[in-house]
């Protein structure tokens, strides 16, 4: 982003990014949410806890990985929960109705891993979706370890997961930093479920625009028009 702040406090038509993606992690889970907070984690806390009051916060000290991060977030969580959502802060158009079908998909159909995923016309810095012969997801592979073939691929990882609970832990356990970022990837738990024979389903969202990840001014301004046309 080119700046001292962080990403997610970038605000959107007056409000910081992530106050979009909590609002509607809020109608749908109510008081399960849990924000994992790193860099300018006061800051963060700051600026969204008079809106949501009722949300918890873990903190991740090192930068390690998104996998790393859902580590974090796993004592924070209450013994009754069953199913757990994982969203991204910086992917504020999501909707609830992509959500509510990412859940109910994962209980119909009895998977253990449920991923949302879009296909877009230009790919470029998404985790791309890897397909078996049988039309299963196999892998996730982030861009910067993707190969010139896979990134030809245009169905991409929109960092949003339903995963059972239970199997969410194995799984993490499984993660290693074996990646040119020499980070925890949250997206290696779909291989995890693989070697452990799970069930792994996707889900494709019709509206590539509510998966936007911002990364930078450009993403950042052209969300804000999206949102304002909307």
């Amino acid at each position: 982003m080119k700046s001292e702040r962080a990403k997610v406090l970038h605000e959107i038509l007056g409000k910081p990014m992530i106050s979009y993606v909590l609002k509607t992690a809020v109608g749908i889970s109510n008081a399960n949410v849990i924000v994992v907070v790193g860099h300018q984690a006061e800051e963060v806390k700051s600026a969204i806890s008079s809106d949501f009051q009722n949300i918890s916060f873990a903190y991740q000290e090192k930068q390690l990985g998104t996998g790393h991060a859902v580590m974090c977030a796993l004592p924070y969580l209450k013994h009754h929960i069953k199913q757990i959502v994982i969203l991204c802060g910086d992917v504020p158009m999501i909707k609830s109705d992509s959500i509510v079908s990412l859940i109910s998909k994962n209980l119909l159909e009895g998977y253990d891993i449920s991923v949302l995923t879009v296909e877009m016309k230009n790919p470029t810095g998404y985790g791309r979706i890897i397909l078996g012969s049988d039309g299963n997801i196999i892998d996730i592979v982030e861009e910067a370890d993707a190969s010139p073939e896979q990134k030809k691929n245009r169905m991409v990882n929109s960092g949003v997961y339903c995963i059972n609970t239970n199997d969410l832990k194995l799984f993490l356990n499984d993660l290693k930093p074996n990646n040119v970022q020499g980070e925890y990837y949250l997206t290696d738990v779909v291989k995890a479920g693989n070697r452990l024979n799970k069930k792994i389903g996707l889900v494709l969202s019709e509206n590539a625009n509510e998966t936007i990840g911002i990364n930078d001014i450009q993403t950042l301004q052209l969300v804000e028009s999206l949102m304002k046309s909307s």
